[in-house]
């Protein structure tokens, strides 16, 4: 089928069903006129999106930063509505992307019941690993959207380099932190 179809039918834009197939993610060839034909079969999750149910997952690594907690959920609300994605739930949590303490996400991902799981952007969900978490999830047959994907792989890149040095910045200063408490200790001793 052409990717203008299988766009229409799995209800993604042209442009993301385009980027899957540069991507290797769609299987299919360009003929000679520039028509892309998807050989892949339209996955069963997309056969039915009003049986989905749906749940919007926010995360922000510091307390102080409440409202654009809020504001990522209400963006993602509007999203939602937009697609006619039925809502179940909207989980919002406040916790470190290093980690994975977060109570709120282990239990989303482990409830069968929910097939689609919204997010703003990869690192709300995950700092690493999202990949090994949208495969087991595909396996379920359930899916993660992400709404705002890096462009190309260099900005990916960044991110993730960003990523790094920021979860591991608090590690360090605790540590000089400790270092400095541990001899004052011992001078007081």
């Amino acid at each position: 089928m052409k990717l203008s179809a299988y766009a229409r039918k799995t209800g993604i834009s042209y442009h993301t069903a385009w980027r899957w197939f540069k991507a290797g993610r769609l299987a299919g060839y360009q003929v000679g006129t520039g028509t892309i034909i998807i050989t892949d079969p339209i996955p069963q999750m997309f056969t039915a999106v009003t049986d989905q149910k749906v749940t919007i997952y926010t995360r922000l690594s510091a307390a102080e930063n409440k409202d654009n907690l809020e504001g990522q959920a209400r963006r993602l609300r509007n999203y939602c509505a937009a697609k006619s994605y039925r809502l179940m739930t909207v989980l919002k949590e406040i916790g470190l992307g290093i980690n994975d303490r977060w109570p709120k996400l282990l239990k989303l991902l482990t409830d069968p019941t929910i097939t689609l799981i919204v997010i703003e952007h990869k690192d709300r969900l995950t700092r690493f690993g999202i990949n090994y978490i949208e495969k087991l999830l595909a396996m379920q047959g359930r899916r993660i959207e992400v709404i705002h994907l890096a462009e190309n792989g260099k900005e990916d890149l960044i991110q993730d380099f960003v990523s790094i040095v920021t979860s591991f910045c608090p590690r360090v200063y605790g540590q000089r932190r400790f270092k400095r408490k541990t001899e004052r200790i011992i001078t007081e001793l």
